[in-house]
């Protein structure tokens, strides 16, 4: 039997375990292993952050610097840029058109407001702020390109209403008013179809236009002489770098850089002779437009009714836009460039001079003008303006010189019937018919000259003779502008020599559009010296032939030819506007206004050193002689009278009157 160990048998095994354990833990050397190769270790990966940090800071502020210095600057620093001031138009004489006046204006930055429809509801409550101001204000958020940059939102406020907007700037966050400028016309109505106007530019407008010149601006030339020289009135645009803060607040102005101002202007219209011709055509519906033979300058281009063009810059009632747009009246449209009409009696002299071209008439051959004419084997009647139901119309003996004084339609009938097909539309293009010869009139219109190959491809119809008949005495398919036919006095006043109409005289800068051009100075072919000197002889005699009996006075002595100061020569014309049947007489009573005749005048004076060429268009207004002929005279009194100073000229010598003996 296996004996139990003694107390000391234990003890001595508690013993030994304990000296082990001792000896373990008293180990040194292997504990401070331990420790160094923990330390090691930290300060190693501490080592290799360190140097991670200082790489990244070496790679950031030295490799990097140039990149992020520019983002840290992009961040504070921004460039705003600054809309150039649109150049001045003065008339020649100085007198100002359009110009730039000093405003304050409603601006928001969106990004400094919580929700932009309720500010802007805000701003409507304390100012006129209408849905036209609201939708442009979106659209040009739009089409803005650097954030945090104002927009404007209601142009020109008065003082009261940038009281009301500073007063309430605690409930208007974002919301600025600004300096700005606004485009002034001064001469409101009167130059408005002249000069035109600037209008909101649109979002189609920037798809055309340089976005980064036009980034600032507003307001583009819409109409007139603001469309035409956009370009060169509009100028440079300039910036500003400013400092902002984190939210993108402009904090200060660090640099600017002025934009160039727009070119200033300075065109051919007399700004009195403008007045002039508003004040002579008054109520009527109409327009004068005058040109200096010499150079083409235009002097006057009026049409009436006009309308202010700067509601259509500070912003006017929506009400009222539609009542202006749909007027039966019609003050939206330029009647002088864009109204086509039917030119009457005015269209005889050219188809004189085109007959004496292609050698089919001279100013000797005479007709009886009995007031009605027929071409061979027709029935068809075209009467004169004096015909009357019981035959006794009629001018008795013509030749051409009194045929244009007298305005035979019978003479011209004649004359239309025997020239050659498309002889007519081709001489008479030399003057300015169915194109536009105007060098910076903007949308000028071409008129319309018909011809048979016209006809064809409008009509699917050929040419007849009955329509070289009409075409005779400005009837018919031929449509011609009140500029063209100033253009054709002024031709005239030329003997021959074209001209082309233009509205600049000069600029601060050389401009393209000035270039006139070949055409410029041509002659009209197939007309010599002597045949000029007699035709501007009759249109004279048109004017001063008096006191020579029933029916051979001028047409428009009665009226114009009296107590004048200087010698003119002109041409009346009543244009049909509605077809009268065969056998029916014309009745303006009956007619609606709109449905009666249009009266022209064209002229120009003197005769011997012309200086003003016009014409004169009434719409509706009937007898070209009775009610034109005397705007025509106004216009062309104001104009000379004060520039002549000698006295008027002798009476010159009316050749080329037929026989008397057997005129009735």
């Amino acid at each position: 039997m296996r004996s139990f160990p003694g107390w000391y048998g234990i003890k001595g095994v508690f013993d030994r375990d304990r000296a082990r354990q001792r000896a373990q833990l008293k180990d040194a050397d292997a504990e401070r292993r331990d420790f160094a190769s923990r330390t090691l270790l930290v300060f190693v990966l501490i080592a290799l952050l360190c140097c991670l940090l200082i790489g990244r800071m070496v790679w950031l502020t030295v490799f990097k610097h140039d990149e992020y210095r520019t983002i840290s600057e992009k961040n504070r620093i921004q460039m705003v840029g600054v809309a150039p001031p649109r150049g001045r138009i003065y008339d020649r004489g100085g007198n100002l058109l359009a110009y730039n006046v000093p405003v304050f204006s409603v601006f928001l930055v969106p990004e400094l407001t919580d929700d932009v429809d309720a500010t802007l509801a805000r701003i409507a409550g304390l100012v006129d702020l209408s849905a036209e101001e609201i939708a442009a204000f979106h659209t040009l958020a739009r089409q803005r390109s650097i954030p945090h940059s104002p927009i404007q939102v209601k142009l020109h406020i008065s003082d009261q209403e940038r009281a009301i907007i500073e007063v309430n700037r605690h409930r208007l966050r974002g919301v600025q008013v600004r300096p700005d400028t606004v485009r002034h016309y001064p001469y409101g109505e009167v130059m408005a179809h002249a000069v035109g106007s600037v209008r909101r530019k649109t979002e189609e407008d920037l798809r055309r236009l340089d976005r980064p010149r036009y980034s600032q601006t507003q307001f583009i030339g819409k109409r007139g002489v603001e469309a035409f020289y956009e370009h060169s009135l509009h100028g440079e645009p300039g910036s500003r770098q400013v400092e902002v803060d984190a939210h993108g607040r402009e904090q200060r102005e660090l640099d600017r850089d002025e934009p160039q101002p727009g070119h200033n202007i300075t065109l051919h219209l007399d700004a009195e002779l403008q007045v002039a011709a508003s004040v002579a055509l008054g109520d009527r519906r109409g327009a004068v437009v005058a040109i200096d033979p010499r150079s083409g300058g235009i002097l006057a281009m009026a049409s009436e009714p006009g309308y202010d063009p700067n509601l259509f810059v500070t912003g006017m009632d929506p009400a009222f836009y539609d009542a202006l747009a749909n007027s039966p009246r019609k003050p939206l449209f330029n009647r002088a460039t864009n109204g086509r009409y039917a030119p009457g009696s005015t269209f005889k002299p050219v188809v004189g001079l085109a007959a004496l071209a292609a050698g089919v008439t001279d100013w000797e051959r005479t007709l009886v003008d009995k007031g009605v004419f027929r071409l061979p084997n027709s029935t068809r009647e075209f009467r004169d303006w004096s015909w009357t139901p019981d035959n006794t119309g009629g001018q008795g003996v013509v030749n051409l010189h009194r045929a244009i004084y007298r305005s035979s339609n019978v003479y011209f009938y004649e004359l239309g019937s025997r020239l050659p097909v498309d002889a007519l539309p081709r001489f008479a293009a030399q003057f300015g018919y169915g194109r536009d010869l105007s060098i910076d009139v903007a949308d000028a219109a071409d008129g319309l000259l018909p011809d048979q190959e016209w006809k064809m491809g409008a009509r699917g119809e050929r040419w007849y003779p009955g329509d070289n008949v009409n075409l005779s005495i400005g009837q018919g398919d031929l449509l011609a502008t009140p500029l063209q036919l100033a253009t054709v006095a002024a031709i005239i006043a030329n003997r021959g020599r074209v001209v082309r109409p233009r509205m600049l005289l000069h600029s601060d800068a050389n401009l393209p559009e000035f270039e006139a051009g070949d055409e410029q100075g041509k002659v009209v072919d197939g007309v010599g010296p002597q045949d000029w000197q007699r035709m501007v002889a009759a249109m004279e005699a048109v004017v001063h032939r008096g006191n020579q009996g029933f029916r051979q006075n001028g047409t428009a002595w009665a009226y114009i030819g009296q107590d004048v100061g200087y010698r003119m020569a002109g041409k009346s014309g009543t244009a049909q506007v509605v077809g009268i049947a065969q056998g029916e007489e014309y009745n303006e009573e009956e007619l609606d206004e709109f449905s009666r005749k249009h009266a022209w005048f064209t002229a120009f004076a003197p005769v011997d050193d012309p200086q003003i060429a016009l014409c004169v268009l009434v719409e509706n207004g009937g007898s070209g002689s009775s009610v034109a002929g005397p705007v025509a005279r106004e216009v062309i009194d104001h104009y000379l009278l004060p520039r002549l100073t000698s006295p008027s000229p002798p009476a010159t010598a009316l050749v080329g009157e037929p026989g008397t003996a057997s005129e009735s």
